[in-house]
């Protein structure tokens, strides 16, 4: 069993559950498939587990390492942007909803998308290396968001938290008596669902 299923912290875990979209952040493994850093590009994607007929042997040496998640709302959580070439539709949905949930940056259409890449990187990655979180007001955070509650990672989806798990989520709950809870998706992202977009979620 390999290490290659993503988490909604980021981590990287093993589990027999198989994933709904395929991840990349460079070459992270060694040669006996073994992963050896977090991550070795800031450029982290999520793919189309299909493209164009193309195969890949899981893990080859020296090849970037194939990354999987149960669905995009975790992929977005743990950092992951669409990819510029599988999903060139979704890229671009994504770069529009995420410019105009975050204007304080200046961008346009017509900025590298690298750009973005440096500020998501120091949204997910502390200096401590630790997965970057911050509070909010639970009742300002938007569906398809990410928050820790009882140490567990969970997601919103109207007005009900549901308990992730490699194999899905468990029965939703009502929102906590708690004002602000910590929030695991970086807040670009949150401010882009805000602004309208809409993530892939199984639940």
């Amino acid at each position: 069993m390999l290490q290659n299923r993503v988490n909604p912290f980021g981590q990287l875990i093993k589990t027999p559950e198989r994933g709904a979209w395929l991840g990349n952040r460079g070459v992270i493994h060694n040669e006996h498939k073994e992963i050896v850093r977090a991550f070795k590009i800031k450029a982290w994607i999520t793919c189309v587990l299909e493209f164009r007929g193309r195969h890949r042997e899981i893990m080859q040496p020296d090849r970037w390492t194939e990354l999987f998640f149960l669905d995009e709302a975790t992929a977005f959580s743990a950092g992951h942007r669409p990819c510029f070439q599988c999903r060139y539709q979704d890229h671009q949905r994504f770069k529009e909803f995420w410019l105009k949930g975050n204007p304080q940056y200046g961008f346009d259409m017509k900025t590298p998308v690298s750009k973005i890449d440096e500020i998501l990187q120091t949204e997910r990655i502390a200096a401590d290396k630790s997965k970057v979180t911050y509070q909010e007001n639970i009742k300002a955070l938007p569906n398809g968001t990410f928050v820790i509650y009882n140490d567990q990672s969970y997601l919103l989806k109207d007005d009900h938290l549901y308990l992730w798990s490699p194999a899905g989520y468990e029965k939703g709950i009502a929102l906590p008596d708690a004002n602000k809870l910590q929030v695991l998706t970086p807040r670009s992202f949150v401010n882009m669902f805000k602004a309208g977009f809409i993530p892939q979620m199984s639940v």
